[in-house]
């Protein structure tokens, strides 16, 4: 079997994104992959835009690259108590590609904030975003990096073990859903 494809999102553009460090850290506890971290500089959404120039490019990479990954994580902050405005922008886009790329993707969804719960009002608003496209979103456990900023050593490594403890379930679960979703495909 060749390697596994993994997808990573972060909802933030940040340059020192702990969101972009937490996609990072989950590739790594996937295990082996071939590990893409998508761009989603898009501009915003704006349906007179689409009409007039049909799909940006950067949105129809990005839908090909979810629909050639065998597995997508999903790293969010919290923003005003939400899913940040780019990471809506992009699913927003992407809603509008031809076909469904998300549908029966497993998608794992986590989240580094600066706040104590660490982003769950951002997962949750996350998970209702993706629900009507039909992805396998898997339901735990729940991986919410809490005072983010101190979570993590100068190579970009999460040192918050509890952290590490339910990222490593969370990716070795990850993982057999992609390879049992592979099988599937290869043989009906």
């Amino acid at each position: 079997m060749s390697a596994l494809n993994l997808l990573g999102i972060s909802g933030s553009l940040r340059a020192a994104s702990t969101n972009t460090l937490l996609a990072r850290e989950a590739a790594r506890r996937f295990g082996e992959a071939e590990f893409t971290l998508a761009d989603i500089r898009f501009p915003l959404f704006d349906a007179d835009l689409q009409a007039e120039e049909g799909i940006p490019e950067a949105v129809q990479t990005v839908a090909d690259q979810i629909a050639a990954a065998d597995a997508v994580v999903i790293a969010t902050p919290e923003y005003n108590k939400g899913i940040t405005g780019v990471l809506k922008n992009a699913l927003d886009w992407i809603s509008r590609t031809e076909g469904n790329p998300w549908l029966h993707k497993p998608v794992a969804i986590m989240s580094a904030a600066a706040g104590r719960a660490g982003g769950e009002r951002s997962q949750n608003m996350t998970r209702l975003c993706l629900t009507p496209f039909r992805p396998r979103l898997l339901t735990g456990p729940e991986v919410m990096i809490a005072a983010t900023k101190d979570q993590w050593d100068e190579s970009g490594h999460l040192t918050n073990a509890f952290g590490i403890k339910l990222l490593d379930e969370l990716m070795g679960d990850l993982r057999a859903e992609a390879i049992l979703m592979r099988a599937q495909v290869v043989n009906p």
